[in-house]
């Protein structure tokens, strides 16, 4: 592991973005952004959040607008129509401007807090992902976990005890090179070990659901992730990673002028 101040000036050089799938969640937003606040006050690199939102039916989206109108750390951009959760963290990916990027969920059964933890392993990592610690869910929420990530180890032998942490940071480079397919945000440790990444695993704090209800259940949690399972195995048995050896290329802009 490398002197402290290897990894002060490692941090000096990064920035972050928090992503925020959001799915009616108008019950948990405004705490969210108290316990969002908290860690920005105390975030060793310039952090921005980028709540997205996944085609909301209820409020959320007001007061999404209300919540980056008056806090300037704050952005949010919106789907057309709910396209799932995988699909609202690839769009989170594709609009963030920062070298390292989080993701969090906004029920706050997670604390943003717990990343300030993360960066003590970049950048020897280029994943962190967490593992939640006393887990505050129903039993058939919990059971039901139980078995799709056992299901997922044994098929896919990823060694992530936890895919369905909402709690990450991933270096940008790697982030950016995830494809988009159902489910993918079940195996986001996998694939940056697919392109060589390594990922650090921590305990993290859990928390009951502050205020809505989930959008889970047995279907989704046990069923699902098992066929998506098998979608993985067909990508990974198929993926290709490069390295450039070698390279010349003109200037951009003296190219453009001949």
């Amino acid at each position: 592991m490398p002197a402290a101040p290897d990894r002060a000036a490692y941090l000096a050089s990064q920035s972050l973005t928090v992503l925020v799938p959001v799915y009616n969640e108008e019950e948990s937003l405004g705490q969210f952004v108290v316990e969002m606040d908290k860690f920005l006050a105390q975030t060793p690199v310039p952090t921005t959040v980028l709540f997205v939102n996944d085609g909301s039916t209820d409020g959320s989206l007001a007061i999404l607008r209300e919540v980056c109108r008056l806090k300037p750390q704050y952005e949010f951009i919106s789907l057309s129509q709910n396209r799932g959760l995988s699909t609202a963290v690839k769009a989170g990916i594709d609009h963030a401007r920062t070298t390292l990027i989080g993701y969090i969920d906004s029920d706050i059964q997670t604390t943003p807090l717990d990343f300030l933890t993360f960066f003590e392993f970049f950048p020897e990592f280029d994943m962190v992902n967490g593992i939640r610690a006393k887990r505050q869910d129903t039993f058939v929420k919990k059971m039901s976990s139980l078995v799709a990530n056992t299901v997922r180890r044994t098929l896919i032998n990823d060694g992530i005890q936890d895919t369905g942490c909402p709690l990450k940071i991933i270096k940008t480079e790697y982030a950016r090179r995830i494809p988009l397919f159902h489910g993918m945000h079940r195996f986001l440790g996998a694939l940056v070990q697919l392109q060589g990444g390594k990922v650090k695993q921590l305990p993290v704090r859990h928390f009951p659901r502050f205020a809505g209800t989930a959008k889970y259940n047995l279907w989704n949690r046990a069923w699902k992730p098992l066929v998506d399972t098998f979608g993985f195995r067909w990508i990974r048995s198929r993926w290709k990673n490069y390295e450039i050896g070698e390279a010349h290329r003109q200037d951009a802009g003296v190219a453009a002028a001949q």
